[in-house]
Order: C-alpha cells, then sequence, then structure tokens
C-alpha cells in the first residue's frame, strides 16, 4: 500500500501487544501498519528465556518469540515498518502519525508503546538535551560526522545502535555498566571499532551550551574519569510509560500511563492503547496480548460503526 493511502489501523508500537492487536486487525480484513522503533527495543525484547508463554512448549528468548509474532502479524497481511513514531495528529476523524521515515494516515490508532522509557536522571542530562544529548542514533547520528560520540546502554538495541552512530562519527565509545568482556568480540563492536568501556557509570554530562564532556565513574575502585566528546546517545531503560511522542493528546494519569476502559478505549474516538502503556497490575506477555486482541476487536468496531464487537473465532 502507497503511504499516500489511509490505512484502517495503525499500530504505534512492535511488542506483544501491537503485534497481537496486528495478527487480530489484518485477520479481520483491516489494513494494518506497525510502525515499530526497534525490534530490540522493549521488555520482551530483552528477556532472555520465556518458558510460560501458552503453547509454547519449549523455551526460547525474548526476541524468538517476538519474530513469531511479527511473522504471523504479516502473515495475515499487516505491513511492519521499522521506524521511530515521533508525533501524532488524533482528534480527526482520519489520524495522521508522524514518523522518521514518512507520515502515516489512518482511520484508527492503537498505541502500543510498551513501558521502558526514564526521566532525565543524570545530572546534566536535562540541562543538554537536544544540545548533544540524544536518545535516537537513527536521528540525530548524521549531525555529528567527524566528532566523538559517546553511547550508554547494554541492551542489543544499544549495540545496533552504536553501528549507526560508527558511519558517521570520527569515535565511538560504548560505556556500559557491565563487566561482560564477551562485548569486545561481539562483532558490530569490533567491526565497526567501537571503543567498549566496560564496568562504567555514568556520573555527570558537563557542557555550556552544548555537550563538551562526560565524567565516568569506574565502578570498582570508584575512580573518576573524564572523557571529552561532542555528544552522548542513552539507552538507559525504566519503567516509565513511553508516551512522550503524544504531547498529552490523549489522557494520561499522574503516574503518565494512558487512561483506558476495559475495551482499552481512550478518551478520543478511534484511538486505543494496550499493553504496559497502560500501567497493566500484571506485566506480562499473555496480559499484553491480551489486551492487543481487545484494542483490535474495538477498533474494528469503531472502523464499521458496529453496536457490538465482532468475535475473531476461528
Amino acid at each position: 500500500m502507497n503511504e499516500e493511502n489511509i490505512y484502517d489501523i495503525i499500530i504505534i508500537g512492535g511488542g506483544p501487544a501491537g503485534l497481537s492487536a496486528a495478527q487480530y486487525a489484518a485477520r479481520m480484513g483491516m489494513s494494518t501498519i506497525v510502525l515499530d522503533k526497534s525490534p530490540l527495543a522493549g521488555a520482551l525484547a530483552s528477556s532472555n528465556k520465556i518458558e510460560n508463554y501458552p503453547g509454547v512448549m519449549e523455551p526460547m528468548t525474548g526476541p524468538q518469540l517476538l519474530e513469531l509474532f511479527k511473522q504471523q502479524a504479516i502473515s495475515f497481511g499487516t505491513r511492519y515498518i521499522e521506524s521511530l513514531v515521533v508525533g501524532a495528529k488524533l482528534a480527526d476523524e482520519i489520524k495522521e502519525v508522524y514518523a522518521m521515515d514518512n507520515t502515516y494516515k489512518g482511520r484508527a490508532v492503537i498505541i502500543a508503546t510498551g513501558a521502558m522509557g526514564r526521566k532525565p536522571t543524570i545530572k546534566g542530562e536535562k540541562d543538554l538535551l537536544g544540545r548533544g544529548v540524544s536518545y535516537c542514533a537513527v536521528c540525530d547520528a548524521a549531525f555529528y560526522k567527524n566528532k566523538v560520540v559517546c553511547l550508554v546502554g547494554e541492551s542489543e538495541e544499544a549495540i545496533k545502535e552504536s553501528a549507526v552512530l560508527a558511519r558517521f562519527a570520527d569515535k565511538v565509545h560504548f560505556i556500559t555498566t557491565t563487566n561482560n568482556t564477551e562485548l569486545l568480540k561481539h562483532p558490530t563492536l569490533s567491526e565497526n571499532k567501537v571503543n567498549v568501556l566496560l564496568n562504567m557509570r555514568l556520573v555527570e554530562i558537563r557542557g555550556s551550551d552544548v555537550v563538551e564532556s562526560i565524567v565516568l565513574e569506574n565502578k570498582d575502585d570508584k575512580t573518576e574519569i573524564v572523557l571529552p566528546a561532542d555528544g552522548i546517545f542513552m539507552y538507559l531503560h525504566g519503567s516509565r510509560p513511553i508516551v512522550d511522542f503524544l504531547d498529552y493528546v490523549v489522557d494520561i494519569s499522574d503516574d503518565e500511563c494512558i487512561i483506558t476502559n476495559r475495551m482499552m478505549e481512550t478518551n478520543i474516538e478511534g484511538v486505543f492503547a494496550a499493553g504496559d502503556v497502560t500501567c497493566v497490575e500484571v506485566r506480562q506477555v499473555v496480559v499484553a496480548a491480551a489486551n492487543g486482541c481487545v484494542a483490535a476487536l474495538s477498533a474494528e468496531k469503531y472502523i464499521h460503526h458496529r453496536k457490538r464487537r465482532r468475535l475473531a473465532w476461528g
């Protein structure tokens, strides 16, 4: 489908809630697209072992289970795009979702971005945000051509983003709190000549108008070093719902959760939310998947102006 066309359902987030919603939506014949920041982001992608998901008889990693979700959704007709969503216009009948690669239009939107966000907590992080502090290498790497940048994190997503930075920056310092020496052998890091600093904690980001240096503390002996840098990319995870791109256009609770009713409907008609972004009391893959199912059924009812939800049994 051409990007200028209007989708029935746009799903923001490619975790278990978003991909389950995509399975149900596409299987019911609705044109469906999933916009996913990265298949390596999110709580499930960070899990090393899953063995309690119904129907999965052998243990598997979180990324393996996610890939099953994705391929099943695609097999029903879902379009999957890896792109960061940076904004949305949701009040009109035709909603617009602004991603890094394009603007997507749809009749309904399901928000399933999860809850691994965090507030700025490092000294200097908030003050220098947008002036050398970034959370997206794909978005900002080109600004650092022939410069020195740092990346803080230890996830597969962080490793992948370091390769993006290495295509532009003169030097990339990959900083992690772990003491896992296997990272030194990781092909993405070694092939891109990324300097890996193990067992280090970021203490402070320094600069006047822009980032000029960072302060690191060795976790063992507590000694500090000052590392000159033109920019720093943060890939630290927390438990905060990821709703920044919404700019409060839907109702958000004091805990920054998207407020929904039992059918995953938000305060805006045609906009739904599912999974950890709604601050469910039990954070499990099966619960997120169930939320995604309900959101898709509610979205289908909204699109077709029916009084009752369609049963999606086989």
